[in-house]
This record gives structure tokens, sequence and C-alpha cells, in this order.
């Protein structure tokens, strides 16, 4: 079954995402990915992550279809035009890569070329509305496509943490009528605050997967609370982490109580790993 087959029909998803290579060479990605193999349900495959130089998602989303994995292909406003966003996923569906994550993008100056100019033609809402015309088989000024039509697969993202939550809610709700038919969520590690989100978004009806962060250290975790907005981490987990002998065996025990605790919430879960993907086997271990 594929990723979306999958969410359709009820299974509790698990995915998780890797940062193309600051080169050409994909061996060392996959060499951590590997052990995940038929373990994860997707991949997602970003784009240019925080503004900075590398091998374009598009091209790694091939390697890693090629690899066995089923890739979401994410794809941000931040560097293209309407024009070449498009063709980009004109491409996307020609390689049979027909999921894709719909995001705006970071702005240059937090990445490493800070002097490059950002473009933003669209924003994910209007690229949500582009990947849906596209599948109805016309482009954004109504020319029409030619030959089979995309069957493209296009989820968006949300911040249940957000405060207030009403325009987060609002957004959301946008991107729902503009085709999302997935959501990914920032990380998650206050249920009670989750289940608040989940209360307030019942109406949309759309799977959402949590996004689970692996917390490394007590400096990470007060860093998020203080510089990701949205994110809460709570005190006891805090707690843990910083009274830990075991800090890997810590983040593998709080990511396995969050992620059970999202079975009988959500659609699936988002693994986040920071460079951790050698710890993702135990994760999946620990929740069998």
């Amino acid at each position: 079954m594929t990723f979306q087959e999958k969410l359709s029909a009820g299974h509790f998803v698990i995915t998780t995402e890797i940062g193309p290579p600051r080169g050409i060479s994909l061996e060392k990605t996959f060499q951590e990915t590997a052990p995940l193999l038929g373990r994860v349900d997707a991949l997602n495959v970003t784009d240019l992550q925080s503004s900075c130089l590398r091998m374009s998602a598009l091209a790694a989303a091939v390697f890693v279809r090629d690899k066995g994995f089923e890739p979401i292909l994410q794809m941000t406003c931040r560097d293209r035009n309407r024009l070449a966003l498009q063709a980009d996923l004109l491409s996307a569906a020609a390689f049979g890569l027909n999921n894709i994550l719909a995001l705006t993008g970071d702005h240059p100056v937090l990445g490493d070329h800070p002097e490059a100019k950002p473009v933003f033609d669209l924003d994910a809402v209007q690229l949500l509305e582009t990947i849906q015309g596209l599948n109805q088989g016309q482009d954004l000024n109504g020319h029409k496509l030619v030959g089979p039509l995309p069957t493209l697969f296009a989820g968006g993202v949300v911040n249940p943490g957000a405060d207030p939550l009403e325009p987060e809610i609002i957004k959301m709700e946008k991107k729902v009528q503009a085709g999302a038919r997935f959501f990914q969520t920032q990380a998650i590690f206050d249920i009670p605050l989750f289940e608040k989100f989940l209360a307030a978004t019942k109406h949309l009806k759309v799977p959402i997967l949590a996004g689970i962060v692996l917390l490394k250290s007590e400096r990470m975790a007060l860093h998020l609370n203080a510089h990701v907005p949205g994110i809460h981490v709570p005190q006891v987990l805090i707690a843990q982490v910083r009274d830990a002998k075991d800090k890997r065996a810590v983040a593998i025990d709080i990511s396995a109580r969050l992620i059970r605790a999202m079975k009988s919430m959500a659609a699936g879960v988002h693994l986040m790993p920071i460079g951790w993907h050698a710890v993702l086997p135990d994760i999946l271990n620990a929740i069998r």
C-alpha cells in the first residue's frame, strides 16, 4: 500500500525525514537510513532546509525512491516563481513522486546565503491550489495540460502550539479548502495541548501526523521553549533529560511514550531525528 492508501485506510503511519547532502552523494544518508527500510511508511525529503545550500529535493527524492523508500517531496515557495514550481510539480509527477508537502519556506537571510533574493511568488496555500489545479488538468493560468494528468497527493504543515491558536486553525482551513489531504505538525511534547488542538480541528476530518522531535539534552529543550514558536516542552520532560545518566535511553523512552499516546489520537507520527537517525530503530522497537 502507498502512503496515501494507508492514510485512507486508517493505518497508523510513521514517517521520518532526511536532508539532502551538501554535495552530490547520498551514500552516507542511505547508510544511516538503511535500517529503516520497510519500517517507516514514507521518507520526507527536505527542500533546502534552513535556507542552506544542498542537493535539490527533487533529485534526492528520486534516489530515495530508487532505494525502496516512498518519498514525500517537500516543496517551498522561497526560491522559485510559479512557473518553476509548476515545472517541478510536473517533473515530480513524471517520476512518480506523488506525495508533496507544501511549505512557504524560511527567508534566505536565515541561511548560509543571506544575500540570496527571495522569491515567494506563491505561498503554501497558493501552492496547494496550484497542485489541485494541475491534478484537474490545468495550470495556474487555466491552460490545459497535455496527456495523462498528475495524481499528486498534497499535504501541509500546522503548528498546534500556536498562541493564539485561532489564526493557525483559519490557515489550516484554507489549506484544506486548497487541497491539503494530510498535515504534519510542529514538534509535540505537551499531550494536553495537542488534545486541545485536535478538538478544535476535528471538523476538518483530515489526517494529522504528530511531529516527534528527539529530545537530546536539557539545553535543547530549553532552546526549543525559548526560541521555537509553538513548542512547549513540559518541565517534567526537561527534568528527565537533565537528570538522566543515559541521555540516549531517555530520548528513546520519551519519544516512544509520545508515539504510543498518539496512536489513539493522531493518524500517525512524523519523526524528526535532527541528525540522530541511528536512534530511530530503537524507538520503533520500543513502540511494538
